[in-house]
């Protein structure tokens, strides 16, 4: 009788014991599920987000008390449909701009919130699918880091996982191009957001427009982006209005981006006195690029440009 209720109490403290190391086990990988959706510091919050979905976003202030946010985004083949509203907005706060920030860390100007007695909105369209939203007072950002200043960030929306920052550039690096991705992620001079190449409507052209810096600032220019309805190819026109001279010595060329952090360059205009307007026509068979333009040497020009080296002076963002 002893030796069964010996064995009777040892089964039972044998299957305590299991029981207590199924819980453990449980509880462990519901932590790293937690620990996978959210950044440690929550300064990068670049989510993708989903198609036909309409997703609320948190938008937490920074560095202001009192003042609430949120977006409205909603991913449809078309593009991304963005709407802010901010609420209880400092009486002294009378300019915010709202820009996105894709996954290589390249900051897009989606535009400058409307703001009248302390409440702030703004509604634009864009072809991003993955990116963070950041409202900021600075009116021509072009990095993003913590020391940047901001009044405002998106959270993470539940049941999306955060995209770390720099996640496309690390992946590419182990390939054929690492050494080139390297070397572009340094400087970060010639990062530009992917446009999202596969929300845009096949045969029917999409218009762009450039804001310069630099020796082309006050320059004009629109681009035009149309998938071929057949094959792979994308056809990128660049037409230039009121175009500035270029610094001597130098021509403008238009280079696509890839992202895996491949170029291509797309063409170029050596511009001279008095010519006002010019056009660039080409193809690319990236799957999705973005787009930038760059002062370049003219001597280099004239060989095998395979990836560049100037100045960047032209920042693509979509018309809404």
């Amino acid at each position: 009788m002893r030796k069964s209720l010996t064995g009777v109490l040892g089964a039972t403290l044998l299957l305590f014991s299991l029981t207590v190391v199924a819980v453990s086990q449980v509880q462990t990988t519901t932590v790293t599920k937690t620990q996978a959706v959210q950044n440690p510091d929550g300064t990068y919050t670049i989510v993708e987000y989903p198609v036909g979905k309409e997703t609320i976003v948190s938008l937490n202030p920074i560095g202001i008390t009192g003042a609430t946010g949120k977006a409205t985004i909603l991913r449809s083949a078309d593009g991304t449909t963005i709407k802010v509203n901010l609420n209880s907005l400092p009486t002294d706060l009378t300019a915010l701009n709202v820009y996105a920030v894709d996954p290589t860390g390249a900051v897009s100007l989606l535009g400058p919130l409307e703001i009248s007695n302390g409440i702030g909105t703004f509604t634009t369209t864009t072809p991003m699918s993955k990116f963070m939203l950041i409202a900021s007072p600075e009116a021509a950002l072009t990095a993003y880091d913590t020391n940047t200043k901001i009044f405002f960030r998106s959270a993470v929306p539940t049941g999306l996982t955060v995209i770390p920052f720099g996640a496309a550039v690390a992946s590419a690096a182990t390939g054929a191009v690492g050494a080139t991705v390297a070397a572009v992620t340094s400087t970060g001079d010639y990062v530009a957001p992917m446009l999202g190449i596969g929300t845009f409507k096949k045969g029917d052209d999409t218009k762009l427009k450039v804001d310069f810096t630099g020796a082309m600032e006050g320059a004009r220019a629109n681009i035009f982006i149309e998938p071929h309805k057949n094959g792979k190819m994308t056809e990128v026109r660049m037409r230039f209005h009121e175009l500035k001279e270029a610094p001597k010595g130098t021509a403008y060329i238009l280079w696509a981006v890839s992202p895996t952090g491949e170029f291509q360059k797309l063409g170029q205009i050596i511009n001279v006195k008095g010519r006002n307007e010019a056009e660039i026509k080409s193809e690319t068979a990236f799957d999705d690029f973005g787009l930038f333009l760059t002062t370049e040497d003219i001597t280099a020009t004239t060989g095998t440009v395979i990836r560049p080296a100037g100045t960047r002076v032209g920042i693509i963002q979509v018309v809404p």
